[in-house]
């Protein structure tokens, strides 16, 4: 038969319509045409509505062959919306009107999809919840749309589907959908040739086997509101969400009291002030408490009663509102045997939304961190509370996404963003400093440049000589250089380093060379790392950099603005490991000697750094992650000054010091892992596992925990310009420690975005338990309620996350 099918909740949506597309399916898999009429957007609780005075206009709806309900997909692209229709008379495609339930029946029946024949049968539904007892009924413009279909001579059906439950299982709905259908026909088979019908109102709950349990004929139970309850509460301001609203509705939940203020004026002021009402606005918040109690004290055989026992309800209807076919109430359907054949269908849930729902795009770009993000949100958070968003492929890598394509159009949508830098939509986060949190802050290179760091602690520590960054930090010698045969000119002004290496250069008898650690300022990863401790070692450092360069500045021609930023670099690959970009702010170091070497274990004889995970949130609470790695050199330590004899003996004979330096076997000295060539056993470990006292190790943790505070404050209240924290974000860093024979622990680097696999797959709860105690702190914090602040206790009963500083910039 030909049917027309229409709704009050609008197209296909996992937010707001989420069942019309599996009626609509199933209904063509068992041979009917089918057209659809529907409302543009919900419509619910408008009755049998017209609304006058205005033109209607269709929109062209085209759906996609299949539909994933899920709130996941909310984002995706499930069927388009076109404004005039398609030449394409093979295409499917549905009617949207800006209208009403009813005037979608009227115009479905009247204007359009003549060229298909009659209409046999209009079909008003899925709604989105129930529609039994008087309440919902005289309301619903499901209804309304199956009356409007019955007053203009059609045989109608309103179908609503009723949950129990926040969690929908796409199984479910379309066992719900087949066995609408076997209703729908049977009741079709057997309408009252009387005239005794007009319609019937439908009811199916959404339970497991709904297609095996009775179906009822049932009278409507005659209900009331409360005697005292207002269906509108006072509110400020204007109203929610309308899809948000309508799922809070249906689920029954009590509308909060809101409290009333007075204008704080007395006696004949307040007379004369005084309006015959006070202004206030109101919203839709009925209150259920008596609803509900009238369905469970009924007696058994009305719709409110059968669906709250599983079954499908079934209620003739005249398009009066009478009760019609009274000899049939109390008795069952009979339906024909189900052949139809259940498909295989994800069992992801359908949720619906609490008020502290937000949205979350997770798009790390890092296979081994990305799984351990959305576990994190997992265990914080009830599934209902958020609903995740994908990047859309027609987004550039590389650009920002845009939040406002993303989410609902509703400003007061909240959003969690966790990205790459170069993704996060600034303009978007600006704009919504209350409603979207990012996971960066926008300006930071005061701590992650390493020549902006050096700034930063020598400003603080001039200022503040009892700073602990003054014994903490090593001095740094900071210079420019775009070509190495200015070498020369750069030093100028590097004092400390040009004597040093003019003394390392004389070689008098008893002095011990000073050696000296080179770091590009922009480089990660260990890249361009170098040691030296003469003018002509460094000079052959750069002389042979330049060689690697390309000859055309084509391939150079965004180098500023890669300086500038505060995302990541990019830049031609040099042969030895270095990129252009970073080929022009360096700084030099007294290079820590000797260091901490452990005496047994996997390190034994290694020199080895301290890796600890420091979480900012907001603007500014700093934490140290207490579960720190240690990361070892991939070959035992060796001086650098016997490690150049050594290789010159064994591999040249060359005696000038530029071959020397050149021949430092630069993995004894480097513990960054993504550098090294014979990575062993025991290369990344807990540090509090490895083989030293206790009381060495809390130790080496309290002055990390004081340096860390202490940087973080230094860049926010000395450079303004280069590192701001913000309300809406949160960052995790790598601090990068050495600690030395006397166990000093120096403070050596700042790392945005950190390379959290060289944690290995061993150490991957580590990493995991990171972003659980981070995502706690910073979206339970920023969102409120619906999750917990991180985990508990470690195995050691400390606090994981630890609280190192509280920095109040008035902001």
């Amino acid at each position: 038969m030909h049917i027309l099918v229409t709704n009050d909740d609008g197209p296909p949506s996992p937010t707001s319509s989420p069942y019309v597309h599996s009626l609509v399916r199933e209904l063509q898999k068992r041979g009917h045409t089918v057209s659809v009429c529907l409302p543009h957007t919900q419509r619910s609780w408008i009755g049998k509505a017209h609304i006058i005075g205005q033109t209607v206009k269709p929109l062209y709806y085209r759906p996609s062959p299949t539909f994933d309900p899920t709130p996941g997909a909310a984002a995706k692209s499930q069927g388009r919306t076109y404004t005039r229709p398609s030449k394409d008379a093979q295409e499917e495609e549905w009617i949207l009107v800006d209208g009403t339930p009813a005037s979608c029946a009227q115009i479905g029946l009247h204007n359009f999809f003549q060229e298909k024949g009659p209409v046999d049968l209009v079909v008003s539904g899925p709604n989105y919840g129930r529609n039994t007892t008087a309440v919902f009924a005289l309301s619903s413009g499901t209804l309304g749309g199956a009356l409007e279909a019955a007053v203009c001579r059609r045989k109608s059906i309103a179908l609503s589907y009723a949950f129990f439950s926040r969690n929908h299982d796409p199984t479910i709905i379309d066992g719900a959908s087949r066995h609408s259908v076997r209703v729908i026909e049977k009741l079709y088979e057997q309408w009252p040739t009387d005239k005794s019908v007009d319609l019937y109102s439908v009811n199916v709950p959404l339970v497991e086997g709904v297609e095996e349990r009775k179906t009822l004929w049932t009278d409507l139970l005659q209900n009331y509101w409360g005697e005292n309850g207002s269906c509108f509460e006072e509110v400020e301001g204007s109203i929610g969400d309308e899809d948000e609203e309508e799922v809070r509705i249906r689920e029954g939940e009590e509308a909060a009291e809101s409290g009333k203020t007075g204008s704080g004026e007395s006696g004949a002021a307040a007379k004369e002030t005084q309006t015959r009402y006070p202004h206030r606005h109101f919203k839709w918040a009925p209150k259920f408490t008596d609803v509900h109690r009238s369905v469970e004290e009924s007696p058994p055989g009305n719709d409110g009663w059968a669906v709250k026992e599983g079954f499908t309800s079934v209620t003739p209807m005249k398009a009066n509102f009478w009760n019609a076919a009274t000899h049939l109430h109390g008795g069952e359907l009979k339906l024909d045997t189900s052949n139809s054949q259940s498909t295989q269908i994800s069992t992801s849930t359908l949720i619906y939304r609490p008020k502290q729902h937000f949205y979350a795009l997770i798009a790390y770009n890092d296979p081994y961190v990305q799984p351990l993000i959305l576990s994190a949100l997992q265990k914080l958070f009830p599934p209902e509370a958020y609903t995740l968003l994908s990047i859309p492929p027609s987004e550039v890598p590389g650009e920002p996404v845009s939040l406002s394509k993303l989410v609902p159009s509703n400003s007061n949508s909240r959003v969690l963003q966790i990205t790459p830098y170069e993704a996060i939509d600034w303009d978007y986060v600006d704009s919504h400093p209350e409603t979207c949190l990012v996971n960066s802050y926008m300006l930071r290179k005061a701590l992650i440049r390493k020549h902006y760091l050096s700034a930063t602690v020598e400003q603080w520590v001039a200022k503040r000589p009892e700073s602990v960054l003054k014994t903490h930090v090593k001095r740094s010698e900071a210079f420019e250089l775009d070509y190495a045969e200015f070498l020369d000119d750069a030093l100028v002004e590097a004092f400390d380093l040009r004597a040093s290496l003019d003394r390392n250069a004389e070689a008098r008898p008893g002095h011990e060379t000073e050696w000296w650690i080179l770091k590009p300022s922009m480089s990660d990863r260990g890249q361009g790392i170098r040691l030296f401790s003469t003018m002509e070692e460094l000079q052959d450092i750069f002389d042979r950099w330049e060689e690697d360069q390309p000859d055309s500045e084509d391939e150079n021609e965004n180098l500023e603005e890669e300086e500038d930023g505060d995302g990541g670099g990019g830049g031609y690959a040099a042969g030895d490991g270095i990129t252009t970009s970073h080929l022009r702010h360096f700084v030099a170091q007294p290079y820590i000697h000797p260091p901490l070497l452990l005496a047994a274990g996997p390190g034994g004889g290694r020199k080895f750094h301290v890796r600890t995970y420091v979480a900012c949130v907001g603007s500014l609470d700093v934490y140290v992650y207490r579960d720190m790695l240690a990361l070892f050199a991939g070959r035992p330590y060796v001086a650098p000054t016997t490690a150049a004899s050594a290789s010159a003996s064994s591999t040249t004979t060359s005696t000038s010091t530029a071959d020397a330096g050149a021949q430092i076997d630069l993995e004894a000295h480097l513990t960054n892992t993504c550098l090294q060539r014979s990575v062993t056993d025991g290369t990344v470990q807990r540090f509090w596992d490895v083989p030293l006292e206790n009381t060495k190790k809390q130790d080496v943790f309290d002055q990390i925990c004081a340096v860390a505070g202490e940087v973080f404050e230094a860049a926010a209240r000395a450079m303004l310009m280069h590192f701001r924290p913000l309300a809406n974000a949160f960052e995790i860093y790598g601090l990068d420690f050495l600690v030395d024979a006397e166990g000093t622990a120096w403070l050596l680097e700042v790392n945005a975005f950190p390379d959290f696999k060289q944690s290995g797959e061993e150490l991957t709860p580590l990493v995991a338990g990171l972003w659980e105690e981070v995502l706690g702190k910073a979206v339970s914090g920023f969102f409120g309620g619906g999750g917990r602040e991180g985990r508990e206790k470690g195995e050691d009963g400390e606090e994981q996350l630890v609280l190192v500083r509280r920095v109040d910039l008035g902001r």
